[in-house]
């Protein structure tokens, strides 16, 4: 067995004095790095909080209109003009208008399964609109042919639908023509 001698002992505890001196200097820098950490988390809790109270207001303000949306005089003569029923479109697609019962002045329009309650609008063309303003989508009939836009996205949806009455306004213009 081997003796340790005091200077070895000695140098043993110097070593571990200054080894627990960079220890406790590195345990006094860390709490002064965990305060600037923590400032940040309580900030994000009110902004996605405010988000659902935006959120939930402006359901109720969209819900507040569509309930309280009220038809003109204008909008109730234009809507005498609508053509309804099933209109037949290119690519063998269809467009179902339909007046709703208890909602004088408003149409629901089905196209792909999708249903839009849509109410008359007034044009300075003449032309027959119905607008969804909620979804951003837009029936138009002229006397020959109607049709579906989506102003949202700028595209349309289907063109080429003609009702009865469009189908016969055709065939007496191309008749008269002969």
């Amino acid at each position: 067995m081997s003796r340790i001698t005091p200077l070895a002992l000695s140098l043993l505890v110097a070593g571990l004095v200054t080894t627990g001196g960079a220890a406790l200097a590195q345990t006094q820098t860390q709490p002064a790095a965990k305060p600037a950490a923590a400032k940040p988390a309580p900030a994000k809790k009110p902004v996605s909080q405010s988000r659902k109270e935006l959120k939930s207001e402006a359901k109720g303000l969209a819900l507040a209109t569509e309930v309280t949306e009220t038809i003109s005089d204008n909008q109730l003569a234009i809507s005498n003009r609508v053509l309804t029923g099933t209109a037949q479109c290119e690519f063998n697609q269809t467009v179902s208008v339909t007046p709703m019962q208890n909602k004088p002045g408003h149409f629901e329009v089905v196209f792909n399964k999708a249903a839009y309650v849509m109410t008359p609008q007034e044009t300075t063309t003449g032309a027959v609109r119905l607008e969804d303003k909620r979804s951003g989508v837009v029936w138009l009939q002229i006397p020959v042919k109607s049709m579906m836009m989506n102003q949202k996205i700028g595209q349309r949806m289907v063109d080429g639908c003609t009702l009865a009455e469009q189908r016969a306004a055709v065939a007496a213009v191309t008749a008269a023509a002969r």
